[in-house]
C-alpha cells in the first residue's frame, strides 16, 4: 500500500505502508522526519498531520483521547489528526496527508 506525505516545503514523498501499522510508524520508518516524541502513546501532538479532505471519512473520527491531545497542537484544522492514531488498512491505500509544523523536526 502507498501513503503520500507532504512536508512543510510542499514536497510529497510516496511511502510504502504496512497494513496494521500506524501512520506515524510508516512516516517515521519511511524516511520522513517526524518528531513523534511519545512514540505513539497519544501523549503529545508531535505527530500532528492534516488528512486530505478526500480521505477524512476513511480515517475515521478522533477519539476523545486524541481530541484532548489535538487541543494542544498548533494550527488545528478540520483534517487535523495524530498520525499515531490512524491504523493503516487496505481502505487507506493512497492516503494523502501533510505534516503540521509541530510535527517537524
Amino acid at each position: 500500500m502507498k501513503v503520500h506525505v507532504t512536508d512543510l516545503e510542499g514536497k510529497t514523498k510516496e511511502i510504502e505502508g504496512t497494513i496494521g501499522w500506524t501512520l506515524m510508524e510508516v512516516i517515521r520508518d519511511g524516511g520522513v522526519a517526524i518528531k513523534a516524541e511519545c512514540g505513539g502513546a497519544c501523549a503529545c501532538a508531535t505527530c500532528h498531520v492534516y488528512v486530505s479532505d478526500e480521505w477524512m471519512e476513511q480515517t475515521g473520527e478522533r477519539t476523545e483521547e486524541e481530541e484532548d491531545m489535538i487541543d494542544l497542537a498548533l494550527d488545528v484544522q478540520d483534517g487535523s489528526r495524530l498520525a499515531c492514531q490512524i491504523e493503516l488498512t487496505e481502505a487507506l491505500d493512497g492516503l494523502k496527508v501533510s505534516l503540521a509544523r509541530d510535527a517537524v523536526l
